[in-house]
């Protein structure tokens, strides 16, 4: 009996519909590393298709590296890269070498954890925080026997509307806005609403971790943009964007993770003119502005957006307050119904708690204030790890804003061997493989200073100089 996964498409789509087919089989671990996958003959007798449909598949299944050959032999699942060290019980390692995510490094307990690009939680003014929960429950009593809608709460999409307005000049309704569960939620939503399996995606080299698995387990055919201190080669995404005709970009243009650079302002309002005319979405994930040094970063790509070819994500997670996991995206009507469908099939809406106690926490005077603060303790500790790290010889680009540094190391030691010995000493970093779509950077890490206190960060930051001296090979004379 003929399989019936294939539909009625015209015959130059059937290889595709193959691809897909094999593709999901391989992902969902039906057929392991080195397996050897059916043959041509076999799945085309299967399919009731030519065998030059499912070689096309099986061609295009090698091209993006999910299968190899062996002559006279046929077809096998290629394996993820092989470890070079025993990392069973070195998660941080595991995840330098295979395709993983940032959850398995931050799995590490360490003394000096310099892999969280998150806040110190006493740079949270916590005893006030403490108060806008007990005055929560006061003015809702029920609040914890009641559901938020799915879109969000009412009365905090109109707040955060009045605010991107006032900030930004956004001018949009509370009904194109969406309350989420943080940012991840929030790409993963748009990344099944909007991609399927092949489609071109744009990706910034290095990029936001998660980012790109969300949008790998989509199938999307993933072509990295190189993001630079001054931006982007604009000339070279224009190509990219008219060869390839992307879905969408997926962006971090604002104290970008991992490197700390900022998109100016003339690029962020070409991007949007490009985006238009070459009909790809630009996905803006803007998860810490207010944590700025000097002035105040460019306006979000999304004020600029007079075409709906913009959906921006902003997170309040990692510095107000990462507890109630509050991110919003704001979105035009014809993109909303489809988002908003997504997160019905998902939760019944993010916890309505969460957001009434972020709608009375974010929105006083006091915490506004505290902003400031936060920006000043915050530059500080950049500068208590730079200055550290000084006397290294490392390179990196002192940002602007945000949690991070990211740093080129001397390739005098395989990063494999620089991470496990750092684990033994009970430092924790995140390798730059991580970050790239392409899996390289080896070289390159990202260490954040917004988690330790003043005191961890220079002591840990000299010790891991003076680990990195002692696993070099002596220097020839």
């Amino acid at each position: 009996m003929k399989k019936k996964v294939l539909s009625n498409v015209h015959s130059d789509k059937l290889y595709e519909q193959v691809y897909d087919y094999l593709l999901e089989r391989i992902r969902r671990g039906e057929w392991k590393a080195h397996a050897k996958l059916p043959s041509i003959r076999t799945l085309a007798a299967e399919f009731d298709v030519h065998r030059l449909t499912v070689f096309k598949a099986y061609q295009q299944l090698k091209l993006n590296k999910k299968v190899y050959v062996k002559d006279k032999s046929g077809y096998y699942v290629m394996p993820d890269r092989m470890l070079l060290i025993d990392s069973q019980h070195n998660p941080i390692v595991s995840a330098c070498v295979h395709e993983s995510s940032l959850s398995e490094i931050h799995q590490v307990q360490a003394d000096y954890q310099f892999s969280k690009a998150v806040l110190d939680p006493n740079l949270l003014p916590n005893h006030y925080f403490s108060e806008y929960v007990k005055k929560v429950f006061d003015l809702y009593p029920k609040v914890l026997g009641t559901y938020s809608t799915i879109q969000g709460d009412l009365e905090l999409r109109e707040a955060l509307s009045r605010y991107f307005t006032d900030q930004y000049h956004f001018y949009l309704s509370s009904n194109e806005l969406l309350i989420t569960s943080g940012s991840q939620e929030a790409i993963d939503l748009i990344a099944r609403v909007l991609i399927k399996p092949r489609d071109a995606v744009l990706l910034e080299r290095p990029t936001y971790s998660p980012a790109i698995d969300v949008f790998r387990r989509q199938g999307a055919n993933i072509i990295p943009i190189e993001i630079h201190p001054y931006g982007y080669q604009l000339d070279q995404v224009e190509a990219l964007m008219k060869k390839h005709k992307p879905r969408l970009f997926y962006l971090n243009p604002t104290f970008h993770n991992p490197t700390g650079y900022t998109v100016p302002a003339e690029q962020r309002k070409r991007l949007v003119e490009m985006a238009h005319k070459y009909q790809c979405l630009l996905v803006e994930d803007d998860s810490c502005p207010d944590i700025y040094f000097d002035e105040k970063p460019p306006l979000p790509f999304f004020a600029y957006d007079t075409s709906s070819c913009v959906i921006y994500i902003r997170s309040f997670s990692k510095y107000i307050a990462p507890g109630l996991s509050i991110a919003a995206v704001a979105c035009r009507p014809s993109i909303m119904k489809y988002v908003l469908k997504a997160k019905s099939l998902s939760d019944s809406g993010t916890p309505l708690l969460n957001q009434k106690i972020f709608l009375h926490y974010f929105f006083s005077e006091r915490l506004q204030q505290h902003l400031e603060k936060l920006r000043i303790a915050l530059e500080i500790r950049k500068n208590i790890m730079e200055e550290e790290l000084s006397v290294s010889g490392w390179e990196w680009s002192s940002p602007k804003g945000g949690f991070n540094l990211w740093i080129k190391l001397p390739e005098s030691i395989s990063m494999e061997r620089l991470l496990e010995k750092s684990i033994e000493q009970s430092i924790s970093f995140v390798p730059g493989s991580i970050f790239d779509p392409l899996k390289e950077y080896k070289s390159w890490i990202r260490m954040s200073y917004s988690y330790l206190n003043e005191h961890q960060l220079r002591d840990g930051s000299k010790q891991f100089v003076r680990l990195f001296r002692l696993l070099s090979p002596p220097e020839k004379i």
